[in-house]
């Protein structure tokens, strides 16, 4: 078998690594290679301890212990991760994968593919060098996918905008600032060398996010003096568009942002990009009847389904109401006022409580909660 990755991000590089690592002729083609992607380059606990090489590598990256939540009604609260993240800059991260997949001996074409077409066999690749033939292709394109007959199909309401700034300063802490209005938020990532100062937001024009988070930026005293804006495209599928969405057919699977495949919530697309390239190499090497029916089975059965139900909370949790106030208020109030749901939170940061099952358990602990946060009122008083 001979296998075309059109793609080096995360997603690419992961499935090409288990590729080769397993013998078969692997090839990613990427204009690009390894490049500086603005937001994210967060892995959760989920993912490296899942993929421990991610802790293990000399990498330079930041160890993060510490997330401080703020919302419009809310003073802020630091809550203390048991579970650090862990930030690379998508540089550093997209060299350590490409270089695994370079070992385990797949070949790494620096070319863009202008297209990609059928033949009796498997595929033939048009790129800037030549043509290429395989037998099966993997799609690592991202949410920019070029190839339009392939990959999710993305309409306006199936993506959220990402921009910000790098900003020249130094930090240990992650800062969350949920805003009024918003189905997004603002972030401070720390990476080494700089901070990732962003907003994410869906249903809103680029043009206003960037306002709100310059208002942002003034108001914490952070310089956008010699700091570089950038801004990113990202899927956060509806509700309807996951049980259509095109993540595989014949001879092809789409991996990473390519499918669709980011948290509809949160925005985090690492662990689901790195996780559907396991996925992808697992349909291929496990010689099923029928490799895509196969992939499309374990998306959902390892975390499609989930994601799903996230996309069905994402507008009770920026846009809802609870006990009189903002859901997001009250997420920082609870935070701060209840170990019991300090203990939720530390759960959803560190990547292991799935969104369903969330409403039970917060349910579940919600009398006591309220006790905890009635008691520490008190103490406060």
């Amino acid at each position: 078998m001979k296998v075309a990755i059109l793609g080096g991000g995360p997603s690419g590089a992961f499935a090409a690594a288990r590729l080769a690592a397993a013998g078969v002729s692997t090839t990613v083609f990427d204009e690009k290679l390894a490049w500086e992607k603005p937001c994210g380059g967060g892995l959760t606990w989920k993912a490296y301890s899942q993929y421990p090489f991610l802790a293990e590598s000399a990498a330079p990256r930041k160890v993060v212990h510490e997330t401080v939540l703020a919302a419009p009604r809310s003073k802020p609260v630091t809550l203390r991760l048991d579970q650090p993240l862990l930030i690379y800059s998508r540089f550093d991260l997209n060299g350590l994968l490409l270089s695994r997949a370079e070992q385990a001996g797949a070949q790494i074409e620096k070319t863009r593919v202008l297209g990609i077409d059928r033949n009796p066999t498997g595929w033939t690749l048009r790129t800037k060098g030549g043509t290429f033939d395989a037998d099966r292709c993997i799609l690592a394109t991202g949410a920019r996918n070029p190839l339009r007959g392939y990959g999710t199909e993305l309409t306006p309401a199936d993506t959220m905008s990402a921009l910000g700034y790098y900003v020249p300063a130094d930090r240990e802490r992650i800062d969350i600032q949920f805003l009024p209005g918003l189905e997004g938020y603002i972030w401070v990532f720390p990476r080494c060398g700089h901070l990732s100062v962003g907003i994410c937001g869906k249903g809103e024009p680029a043009s206003l996010l960037r306002v709100r988070l310059e208002k942002y930026m003034d108001e914490q005293g952070i310089p956008r003096r010699d700091a570089t804006f950038y801004s990113h495209l990202l899927p956060a599928l509806d509700t309807p568009a996951w049980q259509r969405n095109r993540v595989a057919g014949d001879g092809w699977l789409a991996v990473g942002d390519a499918a669709g495949l980011v948290d509809p919530i949160t925005g985090e697309g690492l662990y689901y990009a790195m996780r559907s390239g396991d996925l992808a190499a697992d349909a291929l090497l496990g010689s099923p009847a029928d490799p895509a029916a196969e992939y499309r089975k374990n998306l959902r059965r390892d975390f499609v389904a989930d994601l799903e139900f996230g996309s069905r909370l994402a507008p009770r949790i920026f846009h809802g109401r609870f006990l009189l106030g903002a859901v997001t208020d009250r997420m920082v109030q609870f935070t701060r006022l209840s170990p019991k749901f300090r203990h939720i939170m530390q759960d959803l940061f560190a990547g292991t409580q799935p969104y369903i099952g969330l409403k039970r358990r917060l349910m579940r602990n919600l009398n006591g909660s309220l006790v905890e946060i009635v008691s520490n009122l008190g103490r406060a008083a």
